[in-house]
C-alpha cells in the first residue's frame, strides 16, 4: 500500500468520524436547548402519568417538526435532535458507501449497500 492510499484511507475515517462526532454533538447541543425551552414554555409543571397521551401530529411528521423546531417550541427541538441522532448512524454508513465505491471496493460496497438498505426500510418503511 503506498503513502496516497494511506493518505485516501486517513481522510476517509477522518470524514467518517467527523460525521459521527457532529451529528452526536448537534444532537445533544439540540435536545438540551429543546429541554430548556420545554421547561422555560412549560405552564403546567406537573405531568398526569396515570394515563398514556400519544403524541401530537405535529411532532410525527419531519416537515412540522423542523417548522416548529425553527420557531423555538421546546418539544420540537427536543424531537428534532433525536431525529439527527437517529439520521447519524445511516449518514455514516451512506458515506461509507461513498467511499468503498471511490475506492472500488466491490465486496464491501455490495455489503454497505445491504446494510444501508435495510437502515432504509427501518427508517422510511
Amino acid at each position: 500500500m503506498n503513502t496516497d492510499e494511506n493518505k485516501s484511507d486517513e481522510r476517509f475515517r477522518l470524514m467518517i468520524s467527523n460525521v459521527l462526532r457532529f451529528g452526536v454533538g448537534l444532537s445533544a447541543i439540540l435536545i438540551l436547548l429543546g429541554g430548556f425551552l420545554f421547561f422555560s414554555q412549560s405552564h403546567n409543571p406537573v405531568f398526569d402519568y396515570t394515563a398514556f397521551n400519544n403524541e401530537p401530529s405535529n411532532l410525527k411528521d419531519i416537515f412540522l417538526i423542523v417548522r416548529d423546531a425553527l420557531s423555538f417550541e421546546g418539544k420540537s427541538v427536543i424531537q428534532l435532535g433525536v431525529l439527527i441522532l437517529i439520521a447519524t448512524p445511516f449518514l455514516r454508513v451512506f458515506f461509507s458507501l461513498i467511499g468503498f465505491a471511490y475506492e472500488k471496493d466491490r465486496v464491501y460496497v455490495i455489503i454497505t449497500g445491504i446494510v444501508l438498505f435495510i437502515l432504509s426500510c427501518s427508517l422510511f418503511g
